[in-house]
Order: structure tokens, then C-alpha cells, then sequence
């Protein structure tokens, strides 16, 4: 069958074959299907959606489209976990070592961020002298070892999906359900997991805006894992504010590093507390979420897991008195206060306004070529439904360049709504996917 029957047979809604996936993904890879070609394509899977099947044979053709990482000789099962993206998702930082403490490898491949904040890479390497650049015999090494590592993802893992993203986003088809849940369900297994956990934001701050798309993207990716070996478990939580209070690179670190000590904010550790517990369920060390969130809780109350974030550091080069004086992690010339102008309640925080702010700080990337500034970023100092005073600070910018401060400022204060009624502040956790079906929590 040529490409032109192919595109035909989606634009009609029929199903499309294993072979025909296959051969779709191999010919845009290699040159020979045109981008015109693949765009109508894109634009016919946009409206006419994919079936589970599909999805799950999309997926694994685009995993064949590069190198997949070889995780065999690092003992038990590997758990990966992603998140769909947020202002202030720290999750990983505390997660990595908090999952290790318990006796579960994680051994994790990610990415540099582009937009609000950093990624996971980006906020590590704010830690004087870590390095996500290990030779693959010393990242298996260091995760037999210390039970964690974390290292760049390669230019040859999933080609397939960076061409066809790049397609997606200039032609109006990023939001297509199967083409994303296949985008990220490709990166997790080309990277060698055995089972994952996924962290399906939804809020204003996410991708997926309202709760019932964030639910159908987790569904779809719950549905690939089971058709190609990986048990897999959706959190649907929010982000309508920011998580937790830092949103920046090394005012995260920061952040992670109270929480394992227990002493971070508490929809972080909530947050981590659970995904954590799926993680160690789908391991197979523990039978339940209950009996494994106690052996989280119990980690950070016994300093062993914050003890694995220094192990982990220094096994990657890095400077691990930061841990105990995060004062070490880089710091900003200034810290200029953000002071509430009236007395009331916060109504609202507009997590994808705060999370711009941090980027025009010089926190983020708006593109691919710019260079983050580490040591700034936004300390909020209030959450939805809590009380403020005039004169009272609401955030601390970390400023290196006074040039944005003045506009950060009032965007700031605009995205921090002051009301005169309570407001009861949004659930955090909204539902638990598995492949018997959808948990309202």
C-alpha cells in the first residue's frame, strides 16, 4: 500500500495496519515520505483519532526509529516516571531519591526544559559541578550502586518523534490525544523501563487544561503500556497553581532538599508521596500503596533518603555539602519582595503567568538556543485560600537582571488574585488510571 492510500484509509476512519504504521514512521524517518505527506497524515489522525491498538503500534515504530537503552544489567525492575510538565514540578528531584532510599533503581534518562523553567537536567546542573554526562558503563555502575542516576537523553533515542513533532507544531496537531500519549509513551520505553508511572497534569499551568482531556491522554498512555509489556499507572493531579512554592532551577534544588528532609511544602510531598508509591508497588518490593507509602514516609523521617540525595550528587560529580548548606547552590545578586497591595484572600494563582515570569527572570528558555540563568527565579509565599495582609510579601524574586523586575513585578501581582471571600483551594490528586479503569480520588 503506498502513502497516499494510507492517508486516504485514516482520512476516512478506517484502522490502520501494523505494517502501514510502520512503514509511515520508517519513511518519514529516513527522508522518503515528505513532510506535505506526513502532514496530512497528522491532520487526519487529528480528526479522525486513533484506536488503543494503533496508538500502542505508532508508539513502538517510533521507539524502532532509534536507539533503545539496554537497562538488563542494572538489577530489578527499572519504574521510570513522567511528568507532563508544570510550573514548579519538582517531583523528580524528590522522587529519585526517595523511590532509591526504598531499594528501587532508578535509573532515569531526561531532558533539558524549553519554556517556563528548566528541565530536570537544567535543575541539576544548577549543583555546582554535576554531571548528567556519564559513560553508559557508569551510569549502570552508579545505579547497581547508589540505586539512582539521571543522565541526558541521546539525539538517537526516538528520532522519529522529534521530526514529527517539530511537524506537529507547525500544523496545528500537537493536540491529538494518540500523537501525544504516543510522543511520550516512545521516550519512556526506548529508555528502557520496565514499568512507569506518569504524572498527567491538568490546570491552567498544564498542557491539558481541563481535568476530562488530562484523563483521556492518561487512559490512552495506561492503554499503550498494556499493549506493549509496561504495566503502567496514570496520576491525574493539578496545576492550576504552581506545585509546591520555588519555581526556578536552584531555588528548586532548594526546595527538594527541605522536602526530603520533611520539611517542604505539602502538596509536593503529597505529590511525591504518591507517585512514589505506585512506583514501588509496580517494582514488585511492596504489595500495596499503603505499605509502600510508609516505607517512604519513613525514609525521609529517618534521613535516608535525603542521605541518598547526597550519595547520588556526589556519585555524579557534584558538590554534595550543598545538601546540607544549600546556601552553596547558586545565588542571585538581589532578592526583591513582591508585597500585597490590599488586604484579603488568595483566589487564584495563575500558574502559566508565574511561570513566564520566572522565564523572563532568565529561568527558562524561550528557545532552544538560549542560556538559563540557574540562580534566579520566584519564592511564592502564598497559596490559593490562604490569608494576606497589605504590605505582606506574597513573592521573592531572585533577581540577576534588574531590567524585566519592574514588569515581573506587576505580572506577578496579577496573577496572584486577592479576593474578600475564602476560597476552598483546588484538589490536588483527581484520579488514579490503571488499566482496570479510572479512580476518582
Amino acid at each position: 500500500m503506498n502513502t497516499v492510500e494510507i492517508i486516504r484509509k485514516k482520512r476516512d476512519g478506517q484502522e490502520l495496519t501494523t505494517a502501514e504504521i510502520k512503514k509511515l514512521i520508517r519513511g518519514y524517518t529516513d527522508g522518503s515520505i515528505p513532510d506535505y505527506q506526513m502532514s496530512a497524515w497528522a491532520m487526519a489522525v487529528y480528526y479522525q483519532g486513533m484506536s488503543d491498538r494503533e496508538t500502542a503500534d505508532l508508539t513502538m515504530a517510533i521507539v524502532e526509529s532509534g536507539e533503545q537503552v539496554d537497562l538488563s544489567q542494572i538489577a530489578g525492575i527499572k519504574v521510570d516516571k513522567h511528568s507532563t510538565g508544570g510550573v514548579g514540578d519538582t517531583t523528580t528531584l524528590v522522587l529519585g531519591p526517595l523511590v532509591a532510599a526504598a531499594g528501587v533503581p532508578v535509573a532515569k534518562l531526561s531532558g533539558r526544559g524549553l519554556g517556563h523553567t528548566g528541565g530536570t537536567i537544567d535543575k541539576l546542573e544548577s549543583i555546582p559541578g554535576f554531571s548528567t554526562e556519564l559513560a553508559s558503563a557508569e551510569f549502570v555502575k552508579r545505579v547497581n550502586d547508589d540505586k539512582i542516576a539521571v543522565i541526558g537523553q541521546t539525539a538517537d533515542l526516538t528520532p522519529a518523534d522529534k521530526k514529527l513533532y517539530a511537524l506537529r507544531d507547525v500544523t496545528a496537531t500537537v493536540d491529538s490525544i494518540p500523537l501525544i500519549a504516543s510522543s511520550i509513551m516512545s521516550k519512556k520505553i526506548a529508555s528502557g523501563a520496565d514499568a512507569i508511572v506518569l504524572d498527567v497534569k491538568t490546570g491552567e499551568g498544564a498542557f491539558m487544561k481541563e481535568e476530562a482531556d488530562a484523563i483521556r491522554l492518561a487512559q490512552a498512555m495506561v492503554a499503550i503500556g498494556k499493549h506493549v509489556g509496561r504495566t503502567t499507572v496514570a496520576v491525574v493531579s493539578d496545576m492550576s497553581q504552581p506545585l509546591g512554592y520555588a519555581v526556578g532551577n536552584a531555588v528548586e534544588v532548594k526546595e527538594a532538599i527541605d522536602t526530603l528532609k520533611g520539611e517542604g511544602p505539602a502538596d509536593l510531598t503529597e505529590l511525591s508521596l504518591m507517585l512514589g508509591s505506585h512506583m514501588l508497588v509496580l517494582s514488585g518490593k511492596y504489595g500495596n500503596a499503603a505499605e509502600a507509602r510508609k516505607a517512604l514516609e519513613q525514609a525521609i523521617r529517618d534521613g535516608s533518603a535525603l542521605a541518598k540525595f547526597r550519595a547520588f550528587v556526589v556519585g555524579q560529580h557534584g558538590d554534595g555539602t550543598v545538601i546540607d548548606q544549600p546556601d552553596r547552590l547558586l545565588q542571585p545578586r538581589t532578592k526583591r519582595k513582591v508585597l500585597a497591595e490590599r488586604d484579603g484572600v488568595i483566589n487564584k494563582i495563575h500558574a502559566e503567568e508565574v511561570g513566564l515570569c520566572a522565564m523572563k527572570l532568565g529561568a527558562g528558555r524561550a528557545t532552544k538556543e538560549d542560556q538559563i540563568d540557574y540562580a534566579v527565579g520566584i519564592l511564592l509565599h502564598k497559596k490559593v485560600g490562604e490569608p494576606v495582609k497589605k504590605g505582606e510579601p506574597l513573592a521573592t524574586l531572585y533577581v540577576n537582571n534588574e531590567e524585566p523586575v519592574q514588569e515581573v513585578e506587576a505580572r506577578l501581582r496579577s496573577a496572584m488574585e486577592i479576593g474578600t471571600e475564602p476560597v476552598t483551594p483546588p484538589a490536588l490528586i483527581r484520579s488514579i488510571v490503571t488499566e482496570a479503569g479510572v479512580t476518582r480520588v
